[in-house]
């Protein structure tokens, strides 16, 4: 697979739009990290969008981006629909998309629901870029939903801790068309829209002339 492109144009969109929000979640959640001292209650934001072309696949490859407020040694990505194949290893890069020596390697059952990784973003804020192929269209419902989860390996007093964060809701795939699953996610599940169509006035007075010949 080809490595992600600093100057990708719809990742820096994506970032310009939501780098902002993203912070601020991330800078409270540094705040609490610092007074807590405690990676168990680190918080991490993401996406998922369409991922970018296997050589010699046609199956539907899905890409996530995340970043954290702290380091992390491992992370999974966990699919409600089936997972038939895993890119390794993903991107690790800086605020600015900058490539870092930071690195993962990814594994899975395939097929299989997970993505299972491990290495080490050593500082916050680097951004985490994979991907992952499903079997099904990437905007066909059930749409892929992924949630995260993170974790983080250190010593303390000699021995090895190991810190679970999540999880965390990737979300469905940014790109698609409104559907009506639309607006909820696996942590906030939402009843489907019920779409109503309503006929216009010319149907309307086809309809009623119809009635009133029938009545005659």
């Amino acid at each position: 697979m080809h490595a992600f492109q600093t100057a990708n144009r719809s990742a820096r969109w994506w970032l310009a739009a939501t780098v902002g929000a993203v912070a601020l979640c991330l800078a409270m959640a540094a705040t609490a990290h610092g007074e807590e001292s405690n990676p168990n209650n680190d918080v991490c934001a993401g996406h998922l969008s369409a991922g970018h072309p296997e050589p010699g696949s046609e199956e539907q490859q899905v890409q996530y981006m995340f970043l954290c407020n702290g380091p992390i040694t491992g992370y999974q990505v966990q699919s409600q629909v089936p997972v038939t194949g895993i890119q390794s290893p993903p991107t690790v890069t800086d605020l600015l998309l900058k490539p870092l020596n930071d690195s993962f390697s990814c594994s899975g059952d395939i097929p299989g629901f997970a993505a299972n990784c491990v290495g080490a973003a050593k500082a916050p804020d680097e951004w985490i870029t994979g991907q992952f192929a499903i079997g099904s269209k990437l905007c066909a419902e059930p749409r892929v939903d992924a949630l995260l989860t993170v974790t983080y390996a250190y010593l303390e007093k000699g021995a090895v801790v190991q810190a679970i964060s999540g999880p965390f809701e990737l979300g469905r795939p940014q790109g698609c068309p409104p559907s009506t699953f639309s607006g909820g996610t696996r942590l906030n599940p939402r009843a489907p829209i019920i779409l109503k169509h309503h006929r216009g006035k010319k149907a309307h007075r086809k309809a009623g002339r119809k009635a009133g010949a029938r009545r005659r």
